[in-house]
């Protein structure tokens, strides 16, 4: 049972709209094929009651109506009639698991508690609706009140609930503690449904729902990227890779491919974004970034374990960077179609680990970049070094250029002002050059490409027009600034004249 758009929205900052809970609703049952959903909390507000009514409205024509839960509370019949009016066919009832909970919270005996819960599932089954109930806080009152506990469970047993919901509360159970708890009540009551509900306080929500299955519980409540209320609820993809992967037994209709597209639909309308280094779905998770590990790809897969990205919709990928091999330079060569002489490629190699040292990433797209302002580079000889150079710019004055440049062996340096920091520059390159009585060509265009995707910290590409007397040539310059690139595919103009 999936449970995001309920106890995921319970995230600190996170409300849906009734047309975001409606697209998910649609997208985890249709797409990625979960059993169950539970949308919303009964009572809540008057938008909860409309989100509620238009997925209701859909999941009749569909045929999802049994499949839709809405949590309900032990209130004198006013969820009842909530549900009804809303057309909710399946109730999951909160009700205290410990004796801490009922005995400080609700301040009643057990005895009032079990004969108020006989009357909810009593009124709800005449309004032809299902119950299933919720033991709020059940991990605790196994730790410390196990004899209430299992007198409650013995009610249960007696009662017309389709599932028993237990839930892992605050999220502090071992995970030998929630194979102990669940075997012993699994082999009690072989006959009844049980639901575990893990939340990951202590990070031991994937660790806790792998010990429930081992202990035999019939179903899982999961999120989407473990939202949910302070650490959030186990998570949806991690606890699916560790069913397929260590309980092939165990069939689940969960659809591996469509995780990844539910889970950034669901990133986006939450607004909650996924961790980096988040397993399955993270960004980085299916991603290389030292070179050994890509040239042990190349040599029988040896850095990939079962988690291969294509189960989930993904591609893996390797990263460009100061830690950077060559081979890593070849696999996204290759995701390009692209293919470098062996000298070449370790010009391009040592390129990209030098920019790797100014920016934290290179991208796949930068490559071609890398790769035209590396290879051309050589085609002359460097005997005119821009060496140094201060740029300004401030609001209400014109800005400034200050450099210095060495021609032949011979330092010069020079100031000029100008309408932009690369014409302030330009500017004190021509007074450069005017003392040696040399002209520089005329600047004819100037374009700036950046690569598709990029963020603001992106490598960009100079390419620049020049003409002299008849002739036309072109510099390109390569840099995260788009300023240092302009003076880079300068000073290549000047060694080119």
């Amino acid at each position: 049972m999936d449970t995001t758009l309920r106890d995921g929205e319970q995230t600190s900052g996170v409300s849906f709209s009734i047309s975001d809970k409606l697209t998910i609703t649609q997208l985890l049952l249709d797409e990625l094929h979960v059993d169950r959903v539970e949308i919303a909390s009964a009572r809540v507000s008057d938008g909860e009651f409309a989100a509620v009514k238009a997925i209701i409205d859909w999941a009749k024509v569909n045929g999802y109506l049994d499949v839709i839960e809405v949590l309900s509370f032990v209130d004198n019949g006013i969820s009842i009639k909530w549900m009804e009016k809303a057309g909710v066919k399946v109730q999951n009832l909160l009700t205290k698991g410990s004796l801490n909970h009922l005995t400080h919270q609700l301040k009643k005996t057990p005895e009032q508690h079990f004969t108020e819960i006989a009357k909810v599932i009593q009124s709800a089954r005449d309004q032809g609706i299902d119950t299933n109930v919720y033991l709020e806080d059940w991990s605790n009152g196994m730790r410390h009140s196990p004899d209430y506990t299992w007198e409650y469970l013995q009610f249960l047993s007696s009662q017309p609930v389709k599932r028993i919901l237990l839930p892992d509360t605050l999220g502090v159970l071992m995970p030998s503690e929630t194979f102990e708890y669940l075997s012993a009540i699994t082999s009690t009551y072989p006959r009844l449904h049980f639901d575990f509900h893990a939340h990951n306080d202590y990070d031991l929500g994937t660790a806790n729902v792998l010990e429930a299955v081992k202990a035999g519980i019939n179903g899982l409540h999961l999120t989407v990227n473990g939202m949910g209320e302070r650490a959030g609820n186990a998570p949806m993809a991690s606890v699916v890779a560790v069913i397929n992967d260590f309980f092939p037994e165990t069939e689940i209709s969960i659809k591996e491919s469509s995780i990844y597209k539910v889970s950034k639909l669901v990133e986006t309308f939450s607004g909650v974004r996924i961790p980096a280094n988040k397993p399955i779905v993270g960004e980085n998770v299916f991603t290389q970034t030292a070179g050994i590990h890509a040239d042990g790809d190349n040599k029988n897969n040896l850095y990939c374990n079962d988690l291969i990205p294509e189960r989930f919709g993904r591609k893996r990928k390797y990263a460009l960077g100061k830690t950077s091999g060559k081979a890593n330079i070849e696999k996204n060569l290759q995701e390009l179609g692209l293919k470098l002489e062996e000298e070449d490629l370790k010009k391009v190699t040592q390129r990209v680990i030098e920019l790797g040292d100014k920016k934290e990433a290179v991208t796949t797209e930068d490559l071609p970049y890398i790769i035209s302002d590396v290879l051309n580079s050589k085609l002359y000889e460097e005997k005119v070094i821009v060496e140094s150079y201060v740029l300004t710019h401030a609001k209400g004055l014109r800005p400034s250029a200050t450099l210095s440049v060495c021609i032949n062996g011979e330092l010069f340096e020079e100031h000029a002002q100008g309408d932009g920091q690369f014409d302030a520059f330009m500017n004190a390159l021509t007074n450069v050059y005017r003392r040696k009585n040399m002209h520089l060509p005329k600047l004819v265009d100037y374009a700036v490409r950046i690569a598709p995707g990029s963020n603001s910290d992106a490598l960009c590409e100079t390419i620049i027009t020049w003409e002299t007397g008849n002739k036309t040539f072109i510099t390109r310059g390569l840099d995260s600034d788009q300023t240092v690139c302009a003076i880079k595919a300068t000073q290549k103009m000047l060694n080119i004249i």
